[in-house]
């Protein structure tokens, strides 16, 4: 009890010091891990979100986490396990949320590429194509088309507003699309239909397969992540109680969290890697 009521104390003096935080103060972090951070923040569809906040909203689910477990009268390892763990499962969310908007997009990008060559058969210009998309075009999509639209609209420079519109999604599709569709406003030609169709054709023949491949190894994937999740959703059992929680305050029984910790993390890691299908990277992406 002692112990809760000092944790929210400190919690309670760090809010009254925030008040204090000048407005213009930043939190820097490299370049690397704010770019990294963008990126998959934009394959989620989570552009508003910064990093700064990410990390505070990970660290404030922890702290209340960790204050749960030993206000139940868990021991003071298990609630820092735990809230480890609590820290640790936006990422897991951001990440589980790309992939499938990932999956979403891959299933629209070849109706999409249909749409701007009939587009462009009707006479339309490539700018007036993408700005119908807007409208016309897959409802997941049309929120990013509208970015588009308004980025046109206020600059007239199609190339400009296409480099926003590939940036806010972040996806090598994108990108390839992006990249024709430059080409053809920069060159010109009367090769542009021809790329369109050919590109629709490939991404539907990529879409079968990773569909086909994704569903089959889909159950073991699950099985393995019920796996490393069982021994944990154990212990919650088993904490509450007096005996069990004060055994595992001793040495050996934070040895025995950190191992399990451990080794948790690194069979999840090589189930996701030796699971994971090749992804196409970002190679044509419009800045470094």
């Amino acid at each position: 009890m002692g112990a809760t009521i000092g944790l929210l104390l400190g919690v309670g003096l760090l809010l009254m010091w925030s008040a204090t935080w000048r407005d213009s103060l930043v939190f820097t972090t490299p370049v690397r891990v704010r770019t990294a951070w963008d990126d998959l923040a934009a394959r989620a569809g989570m552009h508003t979100v910064t990093l700064p906040a990410f990390v505070g909203v990970s660290l404030a689910l922890a702290l209340v986490v960790g204050v749960v477990a030993l206000g139940t009268g868990s021991a003071l390892s298990v609630a820092v396990a735990f809230a480890v763990i609590v820290a640790v499962l936006p990422l897991v969310y951001v990440r589980s949320r790309a992939r499938r908007r990932r999956i979403e997009l891959g299933q629209l990008w070849p109706d999409v590429v249909d749409d701007l060559t009939s587009a462009v058969r009707a006479g339309l210009t490539l700018p007036e194509a993408m700005v119908a998309m807007a409208e016309r075009g897959p409802e997941e999509l049309r929120a990013d088309m509208a970015v588009f639209a308004a980025e046109y609209r206020a600059s007239g420079r199609f190339l400009d507003a296409l480099t926003v519109w590939q940036e806010r999604l972040a996806d090598p599709v994108a990108d390839r699309l992006a990249a024709t569709l430059r080409v053809a406003t920069e060159v010109g030609g009367t090769d542009l239909g021809r790329m369109l169709r050919t590109l629709s054709e490939f991404l539907r023949t990529d879409q079968r397969t990773r569909g086909e491949l994704e569903a089959r190894q889909s159950w073991t994937v699950n099985g393995a992540r019920l796996a490393v999740a069982a021994p944990w959703l154990v212990l919650a059992l088993m904490s509450g109680r007096g005996m069990s929680a004060s055994a595992f305050d001793t040495p050996a029984g934070i040895g025995l969290l950190a191992g399990g910790a451990v080794v948790s993390a690194l069979a999840y890691a090589v189930m996701l890697r030796i699971g994971r299908l090749p992804e196409d990277p970002r190679v044509l992406r419009s800045r470094p």
